[in-house]
């Protein structure tokens, strides 16, 4: 590695001066002390999920942001005396702060956590200027593997992850003489049963796995290739080794007992994974300087050099005072008094009964009421909630309809999409359709409802369900997450509910016979459910 302190020029422009700079660092502080009125719910939203296990790394990425500004500082030239573009960084810390704003008012922390992104490259772009600090710009966007996904999108990643890592861990269990069945994410040993849950999606190590490979691509030394090669190369190792570990705990428990699949092993095993994952990055990068035309060793590949940080660090309290720090501070001031004066929306949730009251006998049908599990209803995140199975001596079969009610959708998990939900049972959806149904005469109008029939060995059962909203009712997961949005800040409401009704098919009927009964129960049992479930 070079020497880079005589690449630290001993005076500097917009840091000048060998003492603190006071006026420079009050508008600085006051820069950031009215960032956070704008940015409290999407601040107190990333401790609450730097507490969890998918995002425990995300305190570790502010600090390696600040490592790379600050190589970046070391290396590049001064910044000129005056700077006279640092407008365009206005603009940008405009848009980012209405846009935080718009998050508030929503109540969705998601939208503020990534508005503050955009306001921190607004501040970099506003002090240093648009020629400059756009090349400032990758430790900037560094702090977005600090947030956490929105929950649509993490929820069908997950599955989506764990689909993935089940069917590879089960195939790598069978390669090595293990008989070996998957029915949706549970492994089916025979004696034993494992399931693929959530936590083991891979999602804990493929979120800090990325945030490591764009440090590794931004520190290697090499052609552009070879950094985008490493980049793309984490998530496919990260899922590919996932299924190496629940290959390992299959194997385990087929050979020792299920106690081989909790506690100390099941933890140890997820940190051998990641430390597994970072070393093939590094043996990628060693191999690809072997194959390069002048190879360097590993050490001389990954610039780690911290030379003269000290220096470059204390530049920040020598900060001067500028127009457009000056600027930065005032528009952000601005913004946060202009939150504090908006008035807002009212939560105006209309009186309900609990769901534990909705009716047990509905003109013929009698039904009867099922808890879930409690790890089941963890994951539901529902507020309230119904899980009940009606007969009619006059049907051929049973309907089971199932409400999940939620009073706020903007704060918290939210609905989840059967879509999500049955495959990991291990039922297979098959023929999903979005279907007109007429409920005029329950006091529903007409709308859409999701159609599906679903499978699980010889058992076939028929699905309608729907996403209930403020008196509309929508099949369509993100159109529902949109009208959410659109309430909160018209109505002042986010509350709704998952409701779906679901009937077996038998060997001796159609499919068309099935769909006639639930329809029936479907006219009865609506009538009763404004009272639950509020229009």
């Amino acid at each position: 590695m070079t020497n880079s302190s005589e690449n630290i020029p001993a005076r500097s422009a917009a840091f000048a001066g060998s003492r603190i700079n006071l006026p420079g660092l009050i508008l600085f502080a006051g820069l950031i002390a009215a960032a956070v009125p704008v940015f409290w719910i999407g601040l107190v939203s990333l401790a609450k999920a730097w507490s969890t296990a998918e995002y425990s790394h995300g305190p570790i990425i502010p600090m390696v942001s600040l490592y790379l500004f600050l190589r970046e500082l070391r290396r590049m030239p001064e910044p000129a005396a005056r700077v006279s573009d640092g407008w365009p960084g206005l603009l940008v810390m405009v848009g980012a702060l209405a846009l935080a704003i718009l998050g508030n008012l929503m109540k969705v922390a998601d939208i503020v956590t990534y508005a503050l992104i955009f306001w921190v490259s607004g501040v970099v772009l506003s002090i240093f200027g648009w020629a400059r600090g756009r090349r400032h710009q990758l430790p900037v966007f560094h702090l977005i593997f600090m947030l956490p996904l929105p929950q649509i999108l993490y929820w069908k990643l997950a599955t989506f992850l764990q689909w993935v890592s089940s069917v590879i861990g089960v195939w790598l269990v069978s390669q090595v003489g293990v008989a070996v069945y998957l029915d949706g994410n549970v492994i089916d040993l025979g004696v034993y049963k494992l399931q693929v849950a959530e936590a083991c999606s891979g999602l804990r190590y493929l979120f800090p796995i990325l945030s490591f490979s764009y440090l590794f691509a931004i520190l290697y030394r090499g052609p552009l290739w070879h950094k985008l090669l490493l980049l793309v190369s984490a998530a496919p190792i990260t899922v590919m080794m996932n299924s190496v570990r629940i290959a390992i705990i299959g194997w385990l428990v087929d050979r020792y007992g299920i106690g081989q699949a909790e506690g100390f092993l099941h933890f140890f095993e997820g940190w051998v994974v990641f430390l597994i994952c970072v070393g093939i990055l590094f043996g990628m990068a060693a191999t690809l300087q072997r194959l390069a035309p002048t190879p360097m060793s590993l050490s001389q590949a990954i610039d780690l050099d911290f030379e003269g940080f000290g220096g470059i660090f204390a530049r920040i309290l020598r900060l001067r005072a500028s127009l457009f720090l000056g600027l930065a501070a005032l528009l952000t001031a601005l913004f946060a008094t202009l939150w504090h004066l908006t008035p807002d929306p009212a939560a105006n949730l209309p009186d309900r009964e609990p769901l534990a009251l909705y009716p047990l006998a509905l003109d013929g049908w009698q039904g009867g009421t099922l808890r879930l599990e409690p790890d089941i209803e963890k994951v539901l995140g529902a507020d309230d909630y119904l899980n009940s199975v009606y007969q009619s001596p006059a049907e051929k079969d049973v309907v089971a309809l199932f409400v999940a009610y939620y009073k706020k959708q903007t704060e918290g998990q939210g609905i989840h999409s059967p879509q999500v939900c049955l495959p990991a049972g291990g039922w297979e959806v098959s023929n999903l359709t979005e279907v007109p149904v007429d409920m005029t005469a329950a006091g529903y109008g007409r709308f859409t409802a999701n159609r599906a029939i679903i499978q699980k060995g010889l058992d076939r059962q028929l699905v309608y369900y729907w996403f209930e909203g403020r008196g509309e009712r929508l099949a369509n997961d993100y159109r529902a997450k949109l009208n959410v949005l659109i309430d909160s800040l018209t109505k002042g409401r986010t509350d709704g509910a998952l409701v779906r009704y679901v009937t077996p098919i038998n060997a001796d009927e159609t499919d068309a016979d099935a769909e006639a009964r639930l329809l029936r129960f479907m006219d009865i049992s609506l009538r009763p459910l404004p009272k639950f479930v509020p229009f």
